[in-house]
């Protein structure tokens, strides 16, 4: 069974950074894509932006630039860095994995960014 455990959502001000995490257990082979969806009060999940397994990624206009996704193959795990956060970063930030045809989600962790 596959789980995805998210890490390193805080508050900080605008302009600062953070770093999410994300490890993904159980049976991980094969190509997939796993990545990071956001949701804000009030609003529907949005995609931020996925990394596939042979390192090609992907970024919604709004982040471009500011975030860079990556991940590590050994350790099943994928980051987010975000910089100069913006009070409309704030949201739940869940991971994402795609895998033989499946999708599997995060618990989500709270990034707030205060003005």
């Amino acid at each position: 069974q596959v789980q995805l455990v998210e890490s390193g959502g805080d508050l900080v001000q605008a302009g600062g950074s953070l770093r999410l995490s994300c490890l993904a257990s159980g049976s991980i082979f094969g190509f997939n894509v796993m990545g990071w969806y956001r949701q804000a009060p009030g609003k529907e999940r949005e995609f931020v932006a996925t990394i596939n397994s042979a390192g090609s990624t992907y970024y919604t206009d709004s982040v471009r630039g500011r975030f860079t996704v990556s991940r590590d193959n050994d350790k099943n795990t994928v980051y987010l860095r975000m910089n100069s956060l913006r009070p409309e970063d704030t949201a739940v930030y869940y991971c994402y994995l795609s895998l033989r045809g499946s999708a599997y989600w995060g618990q989500g962790t709270q990034v707030t960014v205060s003005s």
